[in-house]
């Protein structure tokens, strides 16, 4: 287990993505894999109240509420260390203190739930001073409807504000950041944000870690793939670089008898400052090729060639 920054919020390896539940899993299918998850020593799984919206049918809020059915047919709700997300549902957009008011107590009811572990800023909202933000997530804290707060899709400047600004005035403060970043999408963190990470001990929970499938290995040139993401990670294979990644993880995933997924995700999880690198799984099959991630670690040479190839 990690702990995330400076709480008592103690996580699996691997963070389980809960962006397919109630879209590409079915709650039977979702129930499946949560099951397999928590059999296999998972505690940390990730949601929004945005998921899925993008959806034919959907309006946000069906993946919360098929957590919250499964807390409620399991009740395991304290075993599980629960994130979710504010200011990009559809009708919930921003981060004003009336948006997350409302927002919170929707998601709460969703998830049928008296509290969140890790609440997230979804994204950064420019239009909002970020001490109403902090200010509106500190009265959630005090009220115990949220253990933690967190942000995402937050620049560099902009989170070491919002820092600034909770140190000043004694509010709750960001403990965990979740970007986008994967072997060939490293500029969103490192540099700037992963310095700042370091630097406040800030936990790093990366989304997109296996580059929207691309990085299962399941995409190459002249394979079709039936995925409601195969045109976005398909697009990796007109990138030399991320071909050779492939390759290197080829070699290394058959060296440890695992997947090249699982290897992908450990690299992530190798890097400073990331406490757990987020995947998804549609079904118990696709999630036992990402398990391994949680407890592998790679050899330094083994992580110098896939810094060196993705670079």
């Amino acid at each position: 287990m990690t702990r995330l920054a400076r709480s008592d919020l103690d996580v699996f390896g691997l963070c389980l993505g809960g962006n397919v539940f109630g879209w590409t899993a079915d709650e039977a299918q979702s129930f499946e894999v949560l099951d397999a998850y928590v059999a296999a020593g998972g505690n940390f799984i990730d949601s929004s109240d945005s998921y899925s919206a993008f959806a034919p049918g959907n309006q946000g809020g069906e993946s919360e509420t098929v957590l919250g059915n499964w807390f409620t047919a399991r009740g395991n709700r304290a075993d599980i260390v629960l994130a979710t997300k504010v200011g990009r549902k559809p009708d919930r957009q921003g981060l004003t203190r009336a948006n997350i008011r409302t927002a919170v107590a929707e998601s709460l009811e969703r998830l049928q739930s008296d509290y969140i572990d890790l609440y997230y800023a979804h994204a950064d909202d420019p239009d909002t001073p970020l001490k109403e933000t902090l200010q509106a997530f500190d009265e959630l804290v005090k009220e115990g409807k949220v253990r933690q707060i967190a942000a995402s899709n937050y620049s560099a400047p902009r989170l070491a504000e919002a820092l600034e600004i909770s140190d000043r005035d004694g509010l709750a403060r960001y403990i965990a950041l979740q970007p986008h970043y994967s072997l060939v999408e490293r500029h969103h963190y490192e540099g700037e944000l992963a310095e700042l990470c370091v630097r406040e001990n800030l936990a790093c929970v990366p989304y997109w870690a296996l580059a929207r499938g691309f990085l299962t290995g399941k995409y190459r040139s002249g394979v079709e793939v039936d995925s409601p993401r195969a045109g976005a990670a398909s697009k990796y294979l007109d990138d030399q670089r991320a071909v050779g990644v492939l390759e290197a993880l080829d070699r290394i995933a058959e060296a440890h008898g695992v997947t090249v997924a699982a290897v992908a995700l450990a690299w992530v999880r190798a890097q400073d400052g990331v406490a757990a690198p987020i995947a998804s799984a549609r079904n118990p099959q696709q999630l036992s090729e990402i398990l391994p991630a949680a407890t592998l670690e790679l050899s330094d040479a083994e992580l110098r060639e896939l810094s060196n190839v993705s670079a």
